[in-house]
């Protein structure tokens, strides 16, 4: 995933345009070991582009560039309820025949869908317009509490930051987990959030500090993932009760302990298998899955392969 193409057109949002630039930007000097992204800005040929909040940006290319792209990323819409150009719908549709993975931030789930991709398909967008995606679009199945979702070469994700958690997904999909890192360090943002995490939560996620329970008990199960950590032991070293720490680990990040735990077992092991030669059976092990045979049901679910399969398709991709 080298070539990204991002599709502007009148309405885009200026934020998501800017977070697209931000993740696959050429920048050596302080996102040292990612491959050359070739990152092109299309759009209506000779037109000038009106982004949200007056800005304006002539596209680098036209739409028939997008064709040839290995990822295409639609930023947000201002306004969802506006006509959007057909020769941009005709644009999308032609990119998605080719077999082109298409992924949309926030509000550009109205653009996907007007084209005609997301029906019979699972979709997300901002939670404030989400009904008004699903009124409008009845074929599409609406999910409005998650951060991203989607797979087979089309993505959706939930608004502002989801659209960051979204496309550090993809590079992470494609590049390994060290590229999404470094990415994310570059941006000083997190480097992994799950789709399946509510957009809201009631209080933003508190930074690590010596006399924050959660974050210490959060960083205590991150150095010992190969402990059989249960919600009973963890509430016990937060000083809680088992329902008290339940209620303050999700209200904090959105997500329940368990879910949470799997997520963080999953992406250690997918560092292990890009970064070492470790057997299958030892990754499994470090990460707390006791085994290969435990960890592959739960590895290819969350990431899509086989433990074995993603280590060799990574190391294919830095032969290449």
């Amino acid at each position: 995933m080298r070539t990204v193409g991002c599709l502007i057109f009148d309405g885009v949002r200026a934020f998501d345009y800017a977070v697209i630039g931000e993740v696959w930007a050429n920048r050596a000097t302080t996102r040292p070991g990612l491959p050359a992204f070739d990152l092109r800005v299309c759009g209506p040929e000779g037109t000038r582009v009106r982004l949200g909040g007056g800005l304006e940006r002539v596209p680098d290319h036209g739409l028939a560039a997008l064709a040839d792209c290995d990822l295409v990323v639609v930023p947000g819409v201002e306004d969802p309820g506006a006509d959007r150009d057909p020769a941009v719908l005709a644009a999308l549709r032609a990119v998605r025949a080719r077999g082109v993975p298409i992924a949309s931030l926030c509000a550009g789930a109205f653009v996907l869908a007007e084209a005609g991709l997301l029906d019979g398909r699972e979709a997300t967008t901002h939670w404030a317009v989400a009904s008004e995606l699903a009124r409008r679009f009845p074929a599409v199945t609406v999910r409005p509490e998650v951060l991203f979702t989607g797979g087979e070469g089309l993505w959706t994700s939930a608004g502002v930051a989801a659209g960051i958690d979204l496309c550090l997904h993809l590079v992470r999909t494609a590049h390994g987990q060290r590229a999404a890192a470094t990415v994310a360090r570059a941006m000083v943002t997190a480097p992994f959030r799950a789709g399946g995490q509510a957009q809201f939560i009631p209080t933003p996620v508190p930074a690590p500090a010596a006399d924050d329970p959660l974050a210490r008990v959060r960083a205590e199960i991150l150095a010992s993932l190969d402990t059989p950590w249960t919600v009973p032991r963890m509430a016990a070293a937060a000083l809680m009760s088992e329902r008290t720490f339940a209620r303050h680990f999700t209200a904090t990040t959105g997500t329940t302990p368990t879910r949470w735990l799997l997520d963080q077992r999953v992406l250690t092991a997918q560092r292990l298998l890009e970064e070492t030669d470790l057997p299958v059976d030892t990754v499994a092990t470090r990460c707390g899955f006791g085994s290969a045979v435990s960890l592959r049901p739960v590895f290819t679910a969350r990431v899509g392969v086989a433990p074995r399969e993603y280590r060799r398709a990574f190391r294919g991709r830095e032969e290449g």
